[in-house]
């Protein structure tokens, strides 16, 4: 079975799968990198989050992932980037989003990582509510 690259959903996600996504039986990529941001009780606004609430203009968010996986590939030589994205009501402790990066040697996967988290951060239609014991507030409207 395949994993897709690029999923935006809210069904839960897992780093095994994002992994399995850029890694495939080819054994030409020796370095991998994964990133998961869970859920935390201290959040932005609040120090007792009990949810995040994400939303997503699904269409684009997809759109803006799959670029910036590809766009990715391209800068970082033998890459392979997957996005794995949840929306909808997540308590502490769950997964809202995946980043596995495979490529021939670590310092490229690391790069790939990274810059696919920070991109995601600051492109993708992904909007996120912090819902506190104290109050809720949405956090980081960006494009």
């Amino acid at each position: 079975m395949s994993v897709a690259k690029i999923a935006l959903g809210a069904q839960p996600i897992s780093v095994d799968d994002a992994v399995a996504a850029v890694t495939g039986r080819s054994g030409e990529r020796g370095g991998v990198v994964t990133f998961a941001g869970v859920v935390r009780r201290q959040g932005h606004a609040f120090d007792d989050v009990v949810r995040l609430e994400y939303e997503a203009y699904a269409e684009m968010a997809l759109a803006v992932m799959a670029a910036i996986a590809d766009e990715l590939e391209r800068e970082q030589p033998g890459a392979c980037v997957a996005i794995h994205h949840r929306v909808g009501a997540l308590a502490v402790g769950e997964t809202a989003v995946v980043i596995a990066a495979a490529a021939p040697h670590r310092a490229e996967a690391f790069a790939a990582c990274r810059a696919a988290i920070d991109r995601l951060k600051e492109r993708a239609p992904i909007w996120k509510k912090e819902i506190g014991e104290s109050g809720e507030i949405w956090l980081g409207l960006g494009p």
